[in-house]
């Protein structure tokens, strides 16, 4: 016999009854009846035509025609992901760099029961630490998450991060950027495991992997290598006891899909990548049979509930939302970015050189409304690949470049260089008075470093060189909440988003279930706006 059986489901559907007096028919009752998440909704007919009750009655006097389910914002997503983060929802306000991401966003949203990664990226480990020590006051018991950030031109600084991490006792981190696995991520992840008393492995630092490529994925789904956990063991980072532990579990518990976002992006739509990393996933989890398996998340171009929607039905476990986060009044952007980001439209992003990986060419997502740093951050790229240093430029070149971009004779620019990596990264310093291509690079990304700072701090004089990381999904938020009490970027608080958005999606996953048993709502009916 199968395991279910159609038609006795539906004999049974129909045997439901209600009682016709009971039955709202007109649109604001039915609004109403759907807005109640906490209780079904049953389509019947009265003396007036369709409508919905939320009871059914034994000796009702009508047919109940179709209903929907009740769905709370907390039953979407996947509730193994909810119970090893202590998080009510499936949610996770990601990592955005610079601290945009701040303290209070990460605070906020943890006292309500979401996750969300503080934007430790770009900022110096003592900057990182304080950030750190200030969430943990007030999430004494979680949930927070810190991002690390793949720094392949400063190996220091994510070495620096992960110390941090284990003196501070983080015991989440969302990782961006990977091209690949690193000894940095490898050591933050082996050294919280431990052996429990049944024989299975704790996990003690959890990680959120955040990738775009199957081939990135496949290294953060699988044990770390063997190479880098040797290398781990010589230096006496980790004990042989966790060495045997990581060949038992993958380098990270949660997946991110990170589709077409802000920032460091690979324009992905998630249509295609999200299906695909779990498909990857699948794959690897029949090969290892971990326990607890691995969970795939979904993450950028998500600015909507019907996307939000989108992404749990794909099988999202979660969904990751930055671009939306940073116009909120927690984020630690200014007011003057802030009110810029609240008029972005879809088509107001570009792609442009990346600080971080300039001298490999990576790209990032910003907003090219109200902002000239797109067009001049690929001029310097433009003299980066055609001239082997700065001596090399041609001299109207490099006065047109000191006089609008750098505002300033570019020696003195290299003099604060070599100060700022004297503290920073002596290594990194010592490479670049070697090389003169090198020296160049450190000097076109001391704009690139600085124009997202201006962006945060809201640096005067300098509005057109701000650098404001953004995916079009944020155009799809303001076009979603134009008329709405939202449309104000003042009143943009990062909860009541988040569970605009939850609520919103929850609300059309009823809509959808009435629309497959044949129902047609009328536009209103079938739309959620932050007003309902």
């Amino acid at each position: 016999m199968s395991n279910i059986d159609f038609n006795n489901a539906r004999a049974i559907d129909w045997a439901w009854k209600v009682n016709a007096n009971e039955v709202n028919s007109n649109d604001v009752q039915i609004k109403s009846a759907l807005m109640d998440l906490t209780k079904p909704v049953y389509v019947a007919k009265s003396a007036t035509g369709l409508g919905v009750v939320s009871t059914t009655a034994a000796t009702g006097d009508t047919d109940v025609l179709a209903f929907a389910q009740k769905l709370m914002p907390q039953d979407l997503g996947d509730d193994a992901y909810k119970k090893q983060h202590g998080v009510k929802y499936a949610y996770h306000g990601g990592a955005m760099a610079n601290g945009i991401a701040s303290v209070e966003l990460v605070v906020a949203l943890g006292k309500a029961g979401f996750l969300c990664s503080f934007g430790a990226a770009g900022l110096v480990p003592d900057a990182v630490e304080d950030a750190i020590k200030r969430i943990q006051a007030a999430l004494p018991n979680g949930p927070y998450a810190v991002n690390l950030i793949h720094a392949p031109a400063e190996e220091a600084l994510e070495r620096g991060a992960v110390e941090r991490f284990l003196k501070l006792g983080v015991k989440t981190v969302e990782a961006s950027a990977y091209l690949g696995l690193t000894e940095h991520i490898v050591w933050y992840r082996l050294a919280g495991l431990s052996e429990n008393s049944d024989g299975s492995v704790n996990i003690g630092n959890k990680v959120i992997a955040k990738v775009s490529r199957t081939e990135v994925g496949r290294r953060f789904m699988e044990p770390a290598p063997q190479k880098l956990i040797d290398k781990l063991l010589s230096q006496g980072k980790i004990t042989p006891e966790q060495a045997e532990l990581s060949k038992r579990v993958p380098m990270a518990d949660d997946i991110t899909a990170e589709a077409d976002s802000g920032g460091h992006t690979d324009n992905r739509p998630f249509l295609t990548l999200l299906p695909t990393i779990i498909a990857l996933r699948d794959e690897v989890q029949a090969q290892y049979n971990f326990s607890p398996a691995l969970r795939v998340g979904a993450g950028g171009g998500i600015g909507t509930p019907e996307s939000a929607l989108a992404a749990f039905n794909m099988g999202a476990a979660y969904i990751v939302l930055g671009s939306v986060n940073q116009a909120c009044v927690e984020a630690g952007a200014s007011e003057h970015t802030r009110k810029l980001l609240a008029d972005v439209e879809m088509a107001d992003v570009t792609m442009a050189p990346a600080a971080d990986m300039f001298e490999m060419g990576v790209k990032l997502q910003v907003v090219k409304r109200g902002s000239m740093f797109a067009m001049r951050a690929k001029k310097l790229y433009e003299l980066y690949i055609n001239y082997d240093s700065i001596e090399a430029i041609p001299a109207d070149e490099r006065l047109k470049i000191e006089k609008q971009i750098f505002r300033s004779n570019l020696d003195d620019v290299w003099a604060g260089t070599e100060a700022f990596f004297t503290e920073r990264d002596p290594e990194m310093l010592a490479r670049a008075q070697s090389s003169p291509k090198r020296k160049m690079a450190l000097i076109f990304r001391w704009y690139l470093g600085l124009s997202s700072r201006w962006s945060n701090t809201g640096e005067k004089g300098r509005e057109m060189d701000y650098q404001i990381w953004a995916g079009p999904s944020l155009g799809a938020f303001n076009s979603w909440v134009k008329g709405t009490y939202l449309e104000d970027y003042t009143r943009r608080y990062a909860v009541d988003v988040a569970l605009h958005m939850l609520k919103g999606a929850a609300y059309l996953q009823r809509v959808n279930q009435l629309k497959l048993q044949g129902i047609t709502l009328t536009t209103s009916l079938a739309s959620y706006h932050s007003e309902d």
